[in-house]
């Protein structure tokens, strides 16, 4: 079927009167809001495996599609060999990298999201072998000499253009972090110390995630409701912390975060085997080599963000700690102290209190289908995108739930593909997250390789007395995600090592978190949050006042993301002779302003030390850049098409391919310094006191 027929071939709106009374859903809108119902097989159409791809009608496919790859692999590194140095050996090294990343990055989602255990632990297989080839490719030292030999050649160099130039750059820096130019012997133990990593990450990782056991004695009676029971244990999950009852919440940190000695030990191991693997490559410390590439580039200079951060927070953040004190005492007179366990709680409750946002209040308003018609209508708009629904192959996708767009651009055509497996089901990660199948590419033929994405949500599923409502968190989340997809579908890069998403850290979440401005603008909500049953649209001051709830206690909440990433930032530092949780005192102390509790260890819950070593702080830069980038280019017209074709041109077509300063300065026209983000982040904190009473007086 060619892809025009493809994209008729839309869902259709599904038959519920019950809550659709006032108009008709638009096809997007309508394939989200009605159960999903696959259409009778009357042609008994084949099994074109998942994604397309036709070895994948079961587990055994991956094992054909990894030896295919590994076969491709070893073509493409003896034509990279044997190749004049020259735009060939930057393509063919992409090549590689694109056989490798199209198995791995399919693998790396199946393994966590597919709901059949053999084709996880079929994907879990693939990822294991990838992996070792990838370590092999790292250290061959012959694949290294063929790149050396390109950019050695200055004149071949200035030749090609920046994006080729700095994929190029970006290949041998990972040559150089495996120790590519260390003696054999020196080699091999980096790779030692990768094969162990990859252990102690792991060990970790799970370590991180479960639950602490006491016994049922050990507890009130009263509270055991509270919490999972294993036979004569009560079992602590998390940290209870919207929990109303103080007691509870204070057992559940006291629990939840009691050290685990074997946990500390590989957390110690894990830090000492980066930080020696660092130096080994020539870095300082693993937060020099991680920070490479980045907006940062250095430790340095984000710990003066982080620093400067907090001086300009510290009377805001003060002031909050008061007003949760003084409502603590308010509400339990006998234990007014404040405590960690406390500042999530009570913060809630004085936004609640001030502003009344109760989510059922909102939840009418923001169907999924609505939504999603928001989105396309706000993608319309800024860049000439349409999102349309498309009836998957037979097999083609891992749940009857996953719906699959098509993005389609006015006059460029098809952009890539976006798989929503949005719905809550057993086994499935209850985690927001965007993941790469398939990176676009310029190929050979002149045709672009489409990008494909997965959006992974945990929502309910809608019901026949109404579609999926979602809380003003969750179409945030759905906005923000979203975001991270049409990085990936609007970047056109040559390279897909480069591709949307596959840029620095601290560059990545702009594009996501933009769109949580426009998600909490009331010009963009008019355009699709409406009463699923009445029509009526959300009222301007609900707007308001959702927005100015957000920044009661908005310091502490930044303080403490500060505190996350300050601690990151010395963990992967220089060693220091003193244990993790001796560090956490005293960086609690100094960057948070609430009291360390004896006998936690919180560092041992903090598993964004995987995959986020010494980059934590990426999110509040990239939140400062996003603030910037609306402020000054959407604010005043979040729905301008031409500044909305500036962003795709300056910040979302490169990629990786690009600087990701230089990005931010051709989209500001200025390069902003490290106290321009401090600025920006504090300025978001201010209440818009006049716009509240205005619209409260509407």
């Amino acid at each position: 079927m060619s892809a025009c027929k493809r994209l008729l071939a839309v869902l259709r709106p599904g038959r519920s009167p019950l809550f659709r009374r006032v108009a008709t859903w638009s096809p997007v809108g309508a394939a989200f809001n009605a159960r999903q119902q696959r259409k009778l097989d009357l042609f008994h159409r084949s099994n074109v495996g998942l994604f397309g791809v036709p070895e994948l009608t079961c587990p055994d496919g991956f094992a054909a599609v990894g030896e295919r790859a590994l076969r491709e692999t070893e073509r493409l590194v003896e034509k990279a060999c044997q190749s004049l140095p020259g735009i060939i050996t930057v393509k063919t090294f992409d090549q590689l990298s694109d056989s490798l990343c199209r198995v791995a990055d399919l693998a790396d989602f199946v393994k966590v999201a597919h709901p059949d255990p053999a084709f996880r632990e079929a994907a879990e297989r693939t990822c294991v072998n990838i992996g070792t080839m990838v370590e092999k490719l790292n250290t061959n030292v012959d694949l290294c000499n063929s790149l050396k030999n390109l950019l050695d050649k200055s004149d071949i160099m200035a030749s090609l253009d920046p994006e080729t130039r700095r994929v190029a750059e970006l290949f041998m820096f990972d040559f150089e972090i495996s120790g590519i130019h260390l003696s054999e012997e020196k080699r091999k133990e980096a790779v030692n110390l990768n094969v162990r990593l990859l252990d102690l990450n792991n060990e970790f990782l799970v370590g991180s995630h479960l639950p602490n056991k006491i016994e049922k004695r050990m507890l009130p009676d009263h509270i055991h409701h509270h919490f999972s029971k294993e036979g004569n244990y009560i079992q602590i999950g998390g940290l209870h912390a919207e929990a109303t009852d103080d007691l509870v919440r204070e057992l559940a940190y006291r629990i939840f975060l009691y050290p685990n000695t074997s946990l500390l030990q590989t957390l110690e191991e894990l830090l000492k085997c980066r930080n020696k693997l660092a130096n080994l490559v020539g870095y300082e410390s693993y937060a020099n080599r991680a920070l490479k590439g980045t907006m940062a580039k250095s430790p340095e200079t984000v710990m003066k963000f982080l620093q400067l951060l907090t001086d300009q927070l510290s009377a805001r953040t003060a002031q909050d700690f008061e007003m949760m004190r003084a409502m603590k005492a308010k509400l339990n007179p006998r234990n007014a102290e404040l405590m960690p366990w406390d500042h999530p709680y009570f913060s809630g409750v004085l936004r609640a209190e001030r502003f009344n946002i109760e989510p059922s209040l909102y939840s009418p308003f923001f169907s999924l289908g609505a939504c999603m018609e928001g989105l396309n209508s706000l993608f319309t708009e800024l860049y000439g995108v349409s999102l349309m629904a498309e009836e998957p192959s037979a097999g083609e996708v891992w749940s009857e739930d996953v719906r699959k767009l098509a993005v389609v651009h006015e006059t460029e055509g098809l952009l890539g593909y976006i798989y929503c497996d949005f719905f809550h089901r057993p086994d499935k990660p209850h985690q927001d997250c965007h993941f790469t199948i398939r990176g676009g590419r310029q190929l050979d033929n002149g045709q672009y390789q489409l990008p494909v994405v997965v959006l992974l949500l945990s929502l309910p599923l809608p019901r026949k007395s109404a579609p999926t409502l979602l809380t003003p968190g969750m179409m945030e989340n759905l906005f923000h995600e979203m975001g991270h997809a049409m990085h990936s579908m609007l970047g056109r890069t040559r390279y897909q090592h480069v591709t949307g998403t596959r840029c620095a850290t601290d560059f990545a979440e702009v594009p996501s978190i933009l769109m949580e401005y426009f998600a909490t603008d009331h010009r963009v909500l008019n355009q699709f949050a409406r009463h699923y049953q009445t029509g009526q649209p959300l009222p301007k001051s609900m707007v308001t006042r959702l927005c100015e709830s957000k920044k009661v206690c908005g310091a502490a909440d930044t303080q403490l993301q500060v505190f996350y990433a300050t601690l990151d930032q010395v963990f992967h530092g220089k060693p220091q002779d003193r244990s993790t949780t001796d560090i956490l005192k005293d960086l609690q102390e100094k960057f948070y302003g609430l009291p360390y509790v004896p006998n936690t260890a919180w560092q041992l819950r903090f598993s964004h030390l995987i995959g986020y070593g010494a980059k934590y702080y990426s999110y509040l830069m990239s939140r400062a850049v996003a603030s910037m980038v609306w402020k000054q280019c959407f604010l005043k017209d979040p729905l301008n098409r031409e500044m909305g074709e500036r962003y795709r041109q300056e910040m979302l077509a490169h990629g990786g391919g690009k600087e990701p300063m230089l990005m931010v300065e051709g989209m500001l026209q200025r390069r902003p310094t490290v106290e321009d983000f401090v600025d920006a982040l504090v300025s978001d904190l201010n209440p818009d006191f006049e716009t509240f009473i205005m619209d409260s007086e509407a």
